[in-house]
């Protein structure tokens, strides 16, 4: 996970102070509206016509507005900052629906909100609770299953519920991506957000989480020499035609093997030392916290949403076929 986001107010949390101490802790058992400003999302997006000035550019301070009438530009309610232009197509989830939408899973269905916040200035919105399902492998490796809600004002990211595991050692998260859903169902900005309609496709039932805690279950138990530990990172990290003393990535190579060798969090773990398990958390714990980022937000960003997830659940896809 990142360290820290772009301002405190750009996130809440319950429970113990995540990323060094960001973001607005909250008793539990709070309403939603409190969480929407707590976590800076009190805000509406709002939409208005697209203006462009069409002057020649001759240099003169002549000013010729015109209008684009197949756009929009979104804008936040509080501070009039700019979140986008989209076409008037696009369907926008505002920031109290990301958070409405574990209002019935939060009283009836035994959720938990845990964290809540911005990214960007507002122009991804996203929400995390836990689900209740945990389990402990073993030496004490607890693994969580939470489902994260996520969307965004620029077109970047459909809206997105996904279930996620956490590791509590360290805080890495890693999707449960299971069979052909991936874990995800994602609601493209064409089309409206239906919150029922999510909830019964991702189907609450867990399912996801059984298999996925079968699946961690295999790789704990699956121990690995040296030989498969690198051969495993070359394939994840770098370019498997090349030996390893040519591999181009060869610094994050061996910061990886560093931290499934005993420099990482828990990597001593009987569950992960020298396992397959191991393997997975190095990387996990490569992209959520040391892999290079202009800035920790978008650190974060690309660890649940970008190239670092992606990374993440190529290194766990990789580690499958090796307990296989």
């Amino acid at each position: 996970m990142a360290h820290e986001l772009a301002t405190k107010n750009d996130m809440a949390f319950i429970g113990d102070t995540p990323w060094h101490g960001l973001g607005n802790q909250l008793p539990r058992n709070q309403p939603l509206e409190v969480w929407q400003r707590a976590a800076g999302m009190d805000w509406d997006i709002k939409q208005t016509e697209v203006l462009f000035n069409s002057a020649s550019g001759d240099g003169s301070n002549m000013l010729n507005l015109r209008l684009n009438k197949d756009a929009t530009v979104l804008y936040r309610s509080d501070n009039h900052e700019p979140l986008s232009v989209v076409s008037k197509r696009y369907k926008v989830v505002q920031p109290k629906e990301v958070l409405g939408f574990y209002r019935d899973l939060v009283s009836v269905g035994g959720f938990e909100l845990e964290t809540a916040g911005i990214l960007k200035g507002g122009k991804k919105l996203w929400a995390l609770a836990k689900t209740g399902q945990e389990t402990m492998l073993a030496g004490g490796d607890k693994v969580k299953a939470y489902l994260l809600l996520a969307t965004s004002c620029d077109g970047s990211l459909a809206t997105t519920a996904q279930f996620t595991s956490i590791r509590v050692v360290c805080n890495n998260t890693l999707q449960m991506a299971v069979g052909e859903s991936k874990g995800a169902i994602r609601v493209p900005h064409s089309t409206l957000f239906d919150p029922a309609a999510v909830k019964q496709e991702l189907g609450i039932g867990m399912t996801s989480w059984d298999i996925f805690m079968t699946n961690i279950k295999a790789l704990s138990n699956r121990p690995v020499n040296k030989f498969e530990a690198m051969s495993y990172l070359v394939n994840v990290l770098g370019d498997a035609s090349l030996p390893l003393n040519d591999q181009p990535n060869q610094k994050a190579i061996q910061t990886v093997y560093g931290l499934y060798a005993g420099e990482g969090k828990g990597s001593k773990l009987t569950s992960a030392n020298g396992t397959a398990w191991g393997l997975v958390n190095g990387v996990t714990e490569y992209v959520d916290s040391l892999r290079r980022a202009r800035s920790q937000d978008n650190r974060l960003d690309s660890a649940w949403f970008g190239t670092g997830a992606a990374l993440k659940q190529k290194g766990f896809e990789a580690a499958l076929a090796l307990a296989a």
